[in-house]
């Protein structure tokens, strides 16, 4: 679950968030749209606790951020603009080091599963230094799920893979949704995100000034909401 009441932020003294509220159910898939400078990827920031609102609550999972940050993080997924894998291990050893900071047993099991799934099973002994964009990516991807996270954050998280990578990633999130997590993803993919998402956000002007059902919208329709949002 996620509820998000009243988040504010800014920076160098401009507000870019002033006053989002947002509601993610158990099991519930949301799209959240808006233009470069609405606020998405500092609201995904707020929400995994890498930058912290000036004002207004945040509650992942059941916990407070006000209250135990490091019980939050620990229920949540993250995929944001850097992957957060170390490039002078492996693929396997990266997912070994996460699995020891959040308890996973068994760890090898686990991670070999999820390496699997993502397609980098035979690069499971390279560095990751020698990746692709898109390898990096799909192995952020296993990194944030590893744990089996409520909530699941994703900012742009097509962003380098090919047609077929997509297609795998696409599965794995409604997936993930039908097993009962949260999911949030940011993305200008209007498109995908409609035939993603049980609901569609969009953020402008630093809140949400629209909503609806994903099935009750077209692209063109949401197109004309996503242009309008600016980001001032």
């Amino acid at each position: 679950m996620i509820d998000v009441r009243g988040v504010e932020h800014g920076y160098a003294g401009k507000p870019v968030l002033r006053g989002v509220d947002l509601q993610v159910a158990a099991g519930e898939f949301v799209a959240l749209f808006g233009a470069n400078g609405a606020g998405k990827t500092t609201l995904l920031r707020i929400l995994a606790t890498l930058a912290r609102p000036v004002r207004g609550r945040v509650v992942l999972g059941g916990f407070d951020l006000a209250v135990d940050p490091q019980a939050l993080r620990a229920v949540v997924g993250f995929v944001g603009h850097h992957p957060l894998l170390y490039p002078e291990l492996t693929a396997i050893e990266n997912l070994q080091f996460y699995a020891s900071l959040y308890g996973v047993e068994p760890a090898r099991v686990r991670c070999d599963a999820l390496l699997e799934q993502v397609g980098l099973m035979r690069q499971r002994a390279e560095r990751v230094r020698y990746f692709s964009r898109g390898m990096q990516q799909r192995l952020a991807i296993a990194r944030a799920i590893l744990h089996s996270p409520r909530v699941l954050l994703l900012d742009e998280p097509h962003s380098g893979l090919d047609q077929n990578a997509a297609a795998q990633l696409d599965a794995l999130l409604q997936a993930e949704a039908a097993a009962g997590r949260s999911v949030l993803l940011v993305t200008h993919d209007v498109q995908r995100g409609i035939a993603l998402a049980d609901r569609v956000l969009v953020l402008g002007r630093g809140r949400v000034v629209y909503a609806c059902a994903a099935a009750s919208v077209s692209a063109t329709e949401l197109a004309v909401h996503f242009a309008g949002a600016d980001g001032t």
